[in-house]
C-alpha cells in the first residue's frame, strides 16, 4: 500500500517572536517519530551575481527576498517521500554557499519561517499552521541579542534595520497572516500549556494518518 503523506506543521511569527524555540519544543516532544526541521531562511534567493554592496541594500524582510517557488517544490517533493537537495545560506556573505544539504523525507516535517503563511500555495501544503504572537518590544530585544552574539552585528545596525524594514514589513506582511493560523501561541516557547496542547493534537493527527 502507498505510504501516508507526511504531516507538515508550519510555525511562523515575526523575527524574534520565539517561533524557532516553539519549533524545537515541538520537535523535542515528538520523540519516537521520524521528524525533520526545515527553515525558510535556507531559501533566501541566490545573490551570487551581486556585489556585497548590492546585497547590503536588499530588503531581507520582504517576501520577495525568498525563493518561495523552490521551497514549495522541495516541500512538495518531501510530502511525496522524495529526498531534496536543500540550499545552504551563508549570512556572512548574504547569499547561498556552494554547499547543499541532502534531506530525506520524514513522517513529520516542521517548516519554520516568517513568511510561510503569505503564499496560498505554500499554505495549502501545511496541515497545521501555528502563529507565534509576541510583543514588538520583546522581539526587538531578542533580535538584538541574537544578531550581536551570533552574527557579529553592531547595535546601531540592528536598530537601523529594525526601524527601516523589520517592523514595517512585519505589520504589512506577517501580522496579517495571523488570520490563517489554526493555533496562535502567545509568549512563544514559554507558553508550556499551548505547546503541550499543540503536541497532543499533532500526535492525534499522526495516529490517524498512520492508520
Amino acid at each position: 500500500m502507498p505510504r501516508k503523506r507526511p504531516v507538515i506543521i508550519g510555525v511562523t511569527g515575526g523575527s524574534g517572536s520565539g517561533k524557532t524555540s516553539v519549533s524545537h519544543a515541538i520537535f523535542d516532544q515528538l520523540h519516537g517519530h521520524s521528524i525533520l526541521m526545515l527553515e525558510q531562511d535556507s531559501y533566501y534567493r541566490d545573490q551570487s551575481e551581486m556585489t556585497l554592496e548590492q546585497r547590503a541594500k536588499v530588503n531581507y524582510d520582504h517576501p520577495n527576498a525568498f525563493d518561495t517557488d523552490l521551497l514549495i517544490a522541495q516541500l512538495s517533493d518531501l510530502s511525496q517521500w522524495k529526498a531534496i537537495d536543500k540550499p545552504v545560506y551563508d549570512y556572512s556573505i548574504s547569499t547561498r554557499s556552494e554547499e547543499i544539504e541532502r534531506v530525506e523525507p520524514k513522517e513529520v516535517i516542521i517548516l519554520e519561517g516568517i513568511f510561510i503563511l503569505t503564499d496560498p500555495k505554500l499554505r495549502d501544503l501545511l496541515d497545521i499552521k501555528v502563529f507565534v504572537d509576541t510583543d514588538d518590544d520583546i522581539r526587538i530585544i531578542r533580535r538584538i541579542q541574537r544578531d550581536m552574539k551570533d552574527r557579529g552585528r553592531t547595535l546601531q545596525s540592528i536598530i537601523d534595520q529594525y526601524l527601516r524594514t523589520v517592523k514595517p514589513m512585519y505589520h504589512q506582511f506577517i501580522e496579517p497572516t495571523k488570520r490563517y493560523a489554526d493555533v496562535i501561541v502567545p509568549e512563544g516557547a514559554e507558553n508550556k500549556v499551548a505547546i503541550d496542547l499543540l503536541v497532543t493534537k499533532i500526535r492525534d493527527i499522526i495516529r490517524v494518518a498512520q492508520n
